[in-house]
């Protein structure tokens, strides 16, 4: 069995070919991560992967809440997805815990 019909990005449980003993072997990118690719996986679908590649982080927003516990996000870009197999894209978005401390904030007891 072989990888030459498909080679599939992340985990995909319909990327598979007969391998030796009637068993499947895998030809997505995510049999690496579990020792079962079919033995031409990296022959034929590591020569052709193109990692993601993602662009910088953008700015934080603002705290979700004026006063009090809150949250900020940031963002990125793809800037190349991931072909044939190759690595997957980070995280695009990021959350942090923040302070809200409006000047009105005090006003309000």
């Amino acid at each position: 069995g072989g990888c030459w019909h498909q080679c599939c990005p992340g985990r995909n449980n319909a990327c598979w070919a007969p391998g030796a003993r009637r068993a499947r072997c895998y030809c997505d990118s995510y049999c690496e991560r579990t020792g079962d690719c079919c033995e031409d996986y990296h022959a034929v679908c590591r020569r052709a992967a193109v990692g993601c590649a993602v662009g910088p982080w953008g700015p934080w927003s603002g705290c979700s809440s004026p006063c009090g516990v809150g949250s900020k996000a940031r963002s990125r870009q793809v800037t190349v997805p991931p072909r044939h197999g190759g690595e997957p894209c980070p995280d695009l978005k990021q959350r942090r815990g923040c302070l809200g401390e409006h000047p009105t904030c005090g006003m309000a007891k």
